[in-house]
């Protein structure tokens, strides 16, 4: 499932883009849920999961340059494209590595050509990689492998998929939360966190991940997590 969000605040051009997105995904066999919000604040302030996301420049309060900076300060990596009619500032997209630029209005082949280039960043930003420090020495592991991190005494310890055992270090769940915020992990308690793309069952105070692992959520966390789980799994598509 790709996750888009269209941060546009005219509708009709909102709704091209969807129907260009609709089209692409229809053509291609491509899975997605599609989120429009209207403004900056709401798009800075809700911090929606996304793949990918498109961006108009020229929007009223916070315009999409300063909300794209303010999103770089907490994730670097998912791929932004800016659809814009302001032309002469598109080219500042490097400013955000923005990874496109579309120039309203725009046309169906142009998006499909620059959808095409959008999606091989979103394919390399899945493929991140993460690298630990152990006892053992350093640990190399692609992100998307990563089933859950839990606390044992002062160490975290980091389970993978295909390692009979976890990596274990010397570090705080807290620590650990604030490195991997630009991916999708939840805090289920004061000792855990789950990656959302694992996750197979949700029931009661109980999570089930894709290697039959079962997590608790605590009293204090399960409100919060189930909710970003189901907007996560659901694609908050609007």
């Amino acid at each position: 499932m790709l996750r888009v969000v269209m941060l546009e605040d005219t509708p009709e051009e909102a709704a091209v883009l969807r129907g260009h997105l609709e089209r692409y995904a229809a053509e291609h066999g491509l899975e997605l849920s599609v989120s429009w919000l209207t403004n900056a604040l709401d798009f800075l302030e809700d911090r929606p999961q996304a793949d990918l996301i498109f961006m108009d420049i020229d929007m009223p309060g916070i315009n999409g340059l300063e909300a794209a900076r303010q999103l770089r300060e907490r994730d670097a990596v998912t791929p932004l494209v800016f659809v814009t009619n302001l032309a002469q500032y598109a080219v500042r997209g490097y400013e955000v590595d923005a990874v496109d630029f579309m120039v309203k209005p725009v046309r169906y082949a142009d998006f499909s050509m620059r959808m095409a280039r959008a999606l091989r960043a979103v394919n390399r930003s899945a493929q991140r990689s993460l690298t630990v420090k152990t006892r053992d020495g350093l640990q190399l592991f692609p992100a998307t492998d990563l089933l859950f991190i839990d606390t044992h005494g002062h160490d975290v310890a980091y389970h993978v998929v295909g390692e009979a055992e976890p990596f274990v270090v010397r570090d705080s769940l807290r620590n650990v939360e604030a490195e991997l915020r630009d991916l999708p992990f939840v805090r289920l308690s004061s000792g855990a966190l789950a990656n959302m793309a694992h996750v197979r069952r949700v029931r009661s105070d109980e999570v089930t991940l894709s290697d039959g692992t079962v997590l608790f959520m605590s009293r204090a966390k399960k409100r919060e997590a189930q909710a970003a789980i189901a907007a996560y799994l659901g694609g908050g598509a609007g």
